[in-house]
C-alpha cells in the first residue's frame, strides 16, 4: 500500500499562489488516481481535484476551485502537485492527498485507501 505526505501549505494573503506536493513511497504510484480534499473546521471533508493514474489530461476539479487549481503529477518522482492561485479566504482548511484504485470515483472520499497526514493552508484577506 502507498504511503503519502503532504508538505507546501502555510499563511498566505488573499490572491497569493501556493504549490502543494504529494509524495509517495511504497506501493506504485503509477497505479493510483490521487486525490485532493480539503476540510475546514466544522465542515466536512470536500473534494478539490483528482488526477488519474497516467495524468494524460485525465483530471477533475472541484466546482469552487475550478480556473484556480491546478493538478498535475510526475509519476517518476513518485510526487502529485496542486498549484493554488488566487487563493481566498474560504480556501483555508488542512489538504489532504489519497490513493485510490478507482478513477471513476475520483470524486468520493470514501474509494480511496490511504491518506496522508495532511497540510495546513490559511488565507488571510
Amino acid at each position: 500500500q502507498v504511503q503519502l505526505t503532504e508538505s507546501g501549505g502555510g499563511l498566505v494573503q488573499a490572491g497569493d499562489s501556493l504549490r502543494l506536493s504529494c509524495s509517495a513511497s511504497g506501493g506504485t504510484f503509477g497505479t493510483y488516481t490521487i486525490g485532493w480534499f480539503r476540510q475546514a473546521p466544522g465542515k466536512e471533508r470536500q473534494f478539490v481535484a483528482g488526477i488519474a493514474e497516467s495524468g494524460d489530461g485525465n483530471v477533475r476539479y472541484g466546482r469552487s476551485v475550478e480556473g484556480r487549481f491546478t493538478i498535475s503529477r510526475d509519476n517518476l518522482k513518485g510526487t502529485v502537485y496542486l498549484q493554488m492561485n488566487s487563493l481566498k479566504p474560504e480556501d483555508a482548511a488542512i489538504y489532504y492527498c489519497a490513493a485510490s484504485k478507482t478513477w471513476r470515483l475520483v470524486r468520493f472520499s470514501s474509494a480511496y485507501e490511504s491518506w496522508g497526514q495532511g497540510t495546513q493552508v490559511t488565507v488571510s484577506s
